[in-house]
């Protein structure tokens, strides 16, 4: 089959479908990309595309982000227009709606199927906005919120099928589109992400490495943001460690925003958060990683006998779903998307989001008593591999969605 995937920052969520197709072998595979410096992957064509057009920073706020959609749109079709002209023709596409760049490809190929990935619609309410009192939507946020769905709905008339990997975003948007968006998971690879009792973490700062036998406990996004509780956590750590004189806190992220405002600190939220709590906590067993390598990554949470994950009303990260296939013991923000993977009592605890005083002492439990709670890690494990395993649950229900609108004779085989 002749493959077509688009997504401004390769791989996205197609990492695990792109690279299974590969493995397959016998598919023509074209990968459009905004990514800069993507090496080549044998079995495949990566080709980086420009936006067309990128809006002034003065731009009038409603449109200005349609602007940038249509932008990476036109570069986007531009590019398929040059795939065409070398005789390159899809039998489907995949690509991801947020950005815009599928919304020109009809007028590309006209009668070639495509399926996009519907992340998230925005919401004045009942989302991200306005969750965190500390973070106040602006009186212009309905407006802003609404004007941005201009991709959405735009891209509902532009694709065949929609897929969302979960209810959580799929309800995000209007009814009317439900019945054109599936609901599945992109995958976990239970299969390579398993608890590792001999995983060991080398820390420069104690000239040795840890273990699982040391107390660890663990933070990880991709980027420090309120969005994902930084702020509650930071507020959680000088009772954590006062309580627990042995505990060290390996924190895992970058200091950009991935989401929601940036903060107005040189630094940014780090330097904020350490100002605030400042000689309250020991820094001396704050260990702030940085982006690390995945596998080191891996062997983080595996070593951590309390892993914590926080999220206002938005999309699960991956990585909550990978520490859950890691049987890690999560404490977790009892917001509506965590609701839908993890279940207080029987594979995580859930705190209120707000309450960091919670946070904290159910951390110290957990740091406290380990064993109480270990079947917490292992029923969370069994609910990822029951569910969400990419092999035998996702990959099968997407395969079928992409077999039924590929051209009769060219299905993909699951094998």
């Amino acid at each position: 089959m002749n493959i077509l995937f688009v997504h401004q920052n390769f791989p996205g969520q197609y990492r695990e479908l792109f690279q299974w197709l590969i493995a397959q072998g016998g598919h023509q595979i074209v990968f459009l990309t905004q990514r800069k410096g993507v090496p080549a992957v044998k079995g495949a064509r990566i080709i980086e595309y420009t936006a067309h057009h990128k809006p002034a920073d003065t731009a009038y706020a409603p449109t200005k982000y349609w602007e940038e959609c249509t932008g990476n749109g036109l570069g986007a079709a531009f590019a398929a227009q040059k795939l065409a002209a070398a005789g390159f023709r899809p039998d489907i596409i995949l690509g991801h709606v947020g950005w815009g760049e599928l919304t020109f490809l009809k007028q590309v190929w006209a009668d070639v199927p495509i399926i996009g990935f519907f992340e998230y619609y925005f919401l004045a309410q009942g989302g991200s906005v306005g969750f965190d009192p500390e973070f106040p939507a602006s009186d212009h946020a309905p407006f802003l919120m609404h004007a941005r769905n201009a991709v959405n709905f735009a891209n509902f008339q532009t694709v065949d099928l929609g897929q969302s990997p979960t209810f959580f975003q799929r309800d995000t948007y209007p009814t009317n589109f439900h019945e054109k968006i599936y609901v599945c998971h992109d995958g976990i690879r239970t299969d390579r992400l398993v608890p590792n009792q001999h995983a060991r973490v080398p820390l420069s700062r104690l000239g040795r490495a840890v273990t699982r036998d040391d107390e660890i406990f663990t933070y990880m996004s991709r980027n420090m943001e309120p969005v994902r509780g930084f702020h509650k956590f930071m507020r959680a750590l000088p009772q954590i460690l006062a309580e627990r004189p042995n505990a060290r806190a390996l924190i895992i992220g970058g200091n950009e925003v991935s989401y929601g405002k940036a903060s107005d600190a040189q630094g940014g939220y780090r330097a904020e958060m350490e100002r605030e709590i400042g000689a309250r906590v020991d820094w001396d067993r704050v260990h702030f990683l940085g982006k690390v390598p995945y596998a080191a990554y891996q062997q983080i949470i595996q070593i951590s006998r309390a892993h914590v994950y926080l999220t206002v009303p938005f999309v699960l990260s991956w990585s909550s779903m990978e520490a859950m296939s890691m049987g890690a013991t999560i404490i977790a923000s009892d917001t509506a998307p965590v609701r839908e993977v993890m279940k207080h009592g029987e594979n995580a605890l859930l705190v209120d989001f707000h309450d960091h005083n919670a946070l904290a002492a159910q951390v110290i439990e957990v740091l406290a008593r380990p064993e109480a709670f270990s079947q917490l890690g292992q029923a969370a494990r069994a609910h990822m591999i029951a569910n969400y395993d990419f092999t035998t649950k996702c990959l099968p229900t997407h395969i079928a969605r992409i077999n039924s609108l590929a051209p009769k004779g060219r299905a993909i085989p699951l094998r």
